[in-house]
């Protein structure tokens, strides 16, 4: 089964349009606002084979929030198979969401040309696991109506995702989920976390004081007493064409801390936001 992240989640709610003109100032390249069939709607960017997603829904909409506290809040693995994986889940104890995978689509425009009907099927792990978030699974029917080469070019050189952090009271309790549907294999523990690779990705499970010392920021821009994600790191190109970027686009408050330059939440979203 895989080990690798197809996708996160920012949740925005019911604020769309200022999410995407944060993003684009971010230096980010998103699609045209794109509406599932299930009600919600997101702006992507996409990257080499994952990308970031914003969603919410459209006023028309307003009952179909996600029901999770606005900011990151979904952490999305690859399955070629939802099936397979579904099943696989279950003989590991993993508690999933309903009763099988869910399909869904989104219809998908470039240049107002309707190319067809992007489709997925995703299986969901037991809400009480995740506090204040989702982790999920997503088969792609339709992977060429999702990476295109014209929303993979960004102005701040994205590449890829590279880390997804979690504030956890527990470190080592909070990563047993993906330990029990993946196994510990990945999973390597350092004085104020839990790291777990997939792939590429870094997904990490800190406590208060390491997500500010991941980030080099102030404790008191980390929520206290909850546990959900909170930190996005973003590869790229590099850290002098990101930076020049962000002071172009009026960004303010990004800050050097090591290999990383950091936003800060009020800046993304309520997301801490890093280039690496």
């Amino acid at each position: 089964m895989t080990e690798r992240v197809d996708h996160v989640v920012i949740h925005v709610e019911d604020q769309l349009d200022q999410a995407a003109e944060q993003y684009a100032k971010l230096g980010f390249t998103l699609t045209a606002r794109g509406h599932h069939s299930k009600g919600t709607s997101n702006h992507l960017a996409i990257f080499g084979d994952d990308y970031l997603e914003l969603l919410g829904v459209e006023p028309r909409n307003a009952g179909l929030r996600w029901g999770h506290p606005a900011g990151l809040a979904g952490l999305v693995f690859k399955t070629p198979d939802a099936d397979q994986t579904w099943q696989r889940l279950r003989q590991r104890d993993v508690p999933l969401e309903g009763e099988a995978p869910q399909a869904f689509h989104r219809p998908v425009e470039v240049d107002g040309v309707a190319l067809g009907d992007a489709r997925f099927r995703t299986l969901r792990i037991a809400a009480d696991r995740i506090p204040n978030g989702r982790v999920f699974f997503c088969e792609h029917g339709t992977p060429e109506l999702v990476w295109r080469s014209q929303w993979q070019n960004h102005p701040n050189g994205a590449r890829g995702l590279a880390e997804y952090v979690y504030l956890a009271l527990d470190p080592d309790a909070a990563c047993g989920i993906l330990a029990q549907a993946f196994g510990r294999g990945d999973i390597s523990r350092h004085a104020q976390g839990v790291r777990f690779q997939a792939g590429p990705v870094a997904i990490r499970y800190l406590t208060r004081d390491g997500v500010a010392a991941h980030y080099g920021i102030d404790p008191d821009q980390v929520p206290q007493g909850i546990e959900r994600a909170v930190g996005l790191t973003i590869k790229v190109e590099s850290l002098d064409l990101a930076e020049q970027v962000l002071a172009a686009n009026a960004v303010t408050g990004a800050r050097r801390h090591g290999d990383k330059l950091v936003v800060t939440p009020d800046q993304a979203n309520g997301v801490i936001l890093a280039f690496t």
